[in-house]
């Protein structure tokens, strides 16, 4: 399903999608060396009881998860990139931490994701890394212009990496995203311009370019749900949501 949002259900998209920048950023505040990826996930758990939202991760069970997911945010630290489930784990100084967080208030989701290195190390590699997908981010988002197509995004986003030089993953991208998280239309980190979908005023989008440093390939960790790299390396993930306007794409979750 590709949903058309409604002027109130885009000013409720609004206000969902400030929450979770500011619950990101609120994490990434508190996240240093010996923090628990646990206590991350009651911290947010915490802040979105208190604002009344829902989290769109605690009964979520697609088909490439293993059961419930039964937490409130993914933590992927290091090889781990997507979906990370949080576990008994305290970072590090120099570790590589993805938190990607959605939540649904008022009717409508928001869904972001942020990269950054723990501790005051700052291994060049994973800067590097990290960068590449925020760049990345930034061209998706200045291609999703009213009249354009889903492919121009794609190919904004993977020409980017793949100038970085990085191999792309193709399983798993970017997405609609409305009155539920997940939905039509996919949105590749690689692709073709002029193909696909034209985006209409009103469609909300999560764009999300995400790299493993030397791999595209994945695996799946023991707990059914973590995405790991296969060789091990570091992998770095970046994400928005975005409201199409007539103007040009809206950045729902940026920080103030």
């Amino acid at each position: 399903m590709i949903e058309i949002l409604s002027p109130p259900a885009l000013a409720r998209a609004k206000e969902t999608g400030a929450l979770v920048a500011h619950i990101l950023q609120t994490l990434k505040s508190r996240s240093a060396v010996g923090t628990n990826l646990l206590d991350i996930d009651r911290w947010a758990q915490a802040m979105i009881v208190e604002a009344g939202a829902l989290s769109c991760y605690v009964d979520y069970e697609p088909s490439f998860g293993r059961g419930p997911f039964g937490h409130y945010i993914c933590t992927a630290v290091n090889d781990a990139v997507l979906h990370g489930l949080p576990c008994d784990y305290r970072l590090a100084d120099g570790d590589l931490l993805t938190l990607d967080l959605a939540v649904s208030k008022g009717g409508v989701a928001a869904d972001s994701a942020i990269s950054f290195i723990v501790g005051d190390s700052e291994p060049p590699e994973s800067v590097a890394m990290i960068s590449a997908t925020e760049r990345a981010l930034s061209a998706g988002i200045a291609a999703a212009g009213p009249g354009a197509r889903i492919g121009d995004i794609s190919h904004a986003i993977g020409s980017v990496l793949s100038e970085a030089g990085y191999p792309i993953n193709t399983e798993f991208g970017g997405h609609g995203i409305g009155s539920t998280m997940h939905q039509d239309p996919h949105v590749s980190n690689t692709g073709r311009p002029g193909r696909g979908y034209r985006l209409r005023p009103g469609l909300l989008l999560a764009l999300e370019p995400w790299v493993m440093a030397d791999t595209a390939k994945l695996i799946t960790d023991a707990d059914g749900w973590t995405l790991r790299s296969a060789t091990g390396c570091r992998a770095a993930h970046s994400e928005h949501t975005i409201a199409i306007t007539s103007d040009g794409a809206e950045i729902l979750t940026l920080p103030n």
